[in-house]
């Protein structure tokens, strides 16, 4: 069921409508407006097109080095699993040498 939320934000007012529940729009709504006061208070800029530019620059930075860290963990936890099931394919043979 898609929901309507209503923004207001950097002087700019418009509605949009998601396939997601009004808490979770609510959440991300937050989260933006978090955002934007963090990149207004580290930069100085008060123009609201540079603030919203440079704050999505921002989250796309963060959401990257997320994903780079989970491919990462990713890699990390595929090497651990090849070197146990190498580690039982030699028990299971030494096993059988028995």
């Amino acid at each position: 069921m898609a929901n309507e939320l209503g923004l207001n934000i950097l002087g700019t007012s418009f509605s949009i409508t998601a396939d997601e529940d009004e808490a979770y729009l609510q959440q991300v709504l937050t989260q933006y407006k978090a955002a934007v006061e963090n990149t207004q208070s580290i930069s100085g800029i008060n123009d609201p097109l540079n603030v919203a530019v440079l704050t999505g620059f921002m989250l796309c930075d963060e959401i990257n080095k997320i994903k780079r860290q989970f491919e990462d963990e990713g890699t990390e936890v595929e090497d651990r699993t090849l070197r146990l099931i190498s580690k039982l394919e030699n028990a299971l043979k030494n096993c059988e040498n028995d």
